[in-house]
């Protein structure tokens, strides 16, 4: 579930929907996606505001696609998740009966004792 913000505007109460972010040093606005964290160098904007945004002369305004619509995440991106989950749980197989210990074994690679 997503959290509600709204926009940064002074006297807009209209639900975020984009986040603006400042280049100063190459005198850019960036206006794309709303951000998933708040962060304190950023502004979230309405789609209102998002749209109508203006820059200083001689700054330039980068403008990534806003999905409105975008709901989170999807059943694929939700399957992903799960697979990682099950595989991180997944109980380590049991070792080789042919190993003869000389190693010590980390995850799947194996660090072996300098020969004298």
């Amino acid at each position: 579930m997503r959290q509600s913000r709204r926009c940064s505007r002074s006297g807009c109460a209209q639900p975020a929907a984009a986040t603006l972010t400042y280049v100063y040093a190459e005198s850019t606005a960036v206006v794309g996606p709303l951000a998933t964290y708040s962060e304190p160098h950023s502004y979230d904007l309405c789609e209102f505001h998002a749209e109508r945004l203006t820059v200083p002369r001689g700054w330039e305004v980068v403008r990534h696609e806003i999905d409105i619509d975008d709901v989170g995440p999807t059943g694929d991106d939700l399957l992903a998740l799960a697979d990682a989950v099950r595989e991180a749980a997944r109980p380590e197989p049991p070792r080789n009966p042919a190993d003869d210990g000389s190693g010590i074994r980390r995850g799947h690679l194996r660090v072996l004792p300098d020969l004298p």
